[in-house]
């Protein structure tokens, strides 16, 4: 941390800009708020509680608690203005109270009712799956990732900022929301998933009819060679012809040429 700090002067006074501005503390005590190296510059990191203790600081809650749900608690809403029951020994491992199924936030408002935001677990891994840094951990695994140095807490920091949109809104939280999203890498990246979207038009008979001839020519079939390969390549179950795209089979169309010719 000191030698990137050193390294990278502007990135830390970036930092403490972004501590001030959002008004949050980096006593280590707390565990609100850390400065971490991330990419050769110093980045300022958010937790969970930290979000939750702006929350409450800016008047937009009361109170604020978040946790994670196993496969053998016992988890049950009592209705939407009272809080939830959550029931487990807390001196079981890990391993006895069974794999993560969810987690919650559960908040008091200012009227003092109760305001309970659940998600399954799998909600919660769409999100992380669609988020910078786990792409970017995806596609090189040296780079670090809080989805994997620290995956409670990311869990946990996903439902509160889901439960924080229906919150009364404020400017503090939505800055520091904002920030996780962006300078953390967290959130995700809507203009380059609409950049991403792929051409889905469904293959044309004439392309389909020439595989079909390839295919024959070569003594392969599409159930043992073709469809397997096609999977594969295109990174999705593809079980018949019919559900190639255009684009995908002008693909596979080449590739068989190619060993065809080879």
């Amino acid at each position: 941390l000191a030698k990137v700090a050193f390294q990278n002067q502007t990135s830390t006074q970036n930092a403490i800009i972004n501590v001030a501005a959002i008004g949050i503390s980096l006593n280590p005590a707390q565990k609100l708020a850390y400065l971490v190296p991330r990419k050769g510059a110093i980045c300022l990191d958010i937790s969970y509680m930290g979000l939750m203790h702006i929350a409450q600081q800016s008047g937009a809650i009361k109170w604020c608690q978040s946790a994670i749900v196993r496969r053998n608690d016992q988890f049950r809403r009592e209705g939407l203005d009272k809080p939830p029951i959550h029931i487990y020994n807390d001196f079981d491992t890990e391993e006895q109270r069974g794999d993560i199924v969810g987690a919650y936030v559960t908040v008091k408002t200012d009227d003092g009712d109760y305001l309970t935001h659940t998600m399954r677990i799998d909600a919660i891994y769409s999100i992380r799956d669609r988020s910078e840094a786990w792409k970017k951990y995806k596609s090189d695994n040296s780079k670090k990732c809080p989805w994997v140095t620290d995956e409670e807490q990311m869990i946990l920091k996903t439902v509160v900022k889901q439960a924080a949109k229906y919150w009364p809104r404020r400017e503090r939280l939505d800055a520091a929301i904002d920030h996780v999203n962006t300078e953390g890498e967290e959130g995700i990246n809507f203009a380059a998933e609409r950049q991403q979207e792929r051409d889905v038009t469904p293959a044309g008979d004439e392309i389909i009819k020439e595989i079909n001839d390839v295919l024959i020519a070569m003594d392969k079939t599409w159930e043992e060679n073709l469809l397997p390969v096609c999977s594969q390549i295109f990174r999705r179950d593809i079980r018949d012809s019919s559900e190639l795209t255009q684009a995908e089979a002008v693909k596979a169309l080449g590739f068989l040429k190619k060993k065809a010719a080879a």
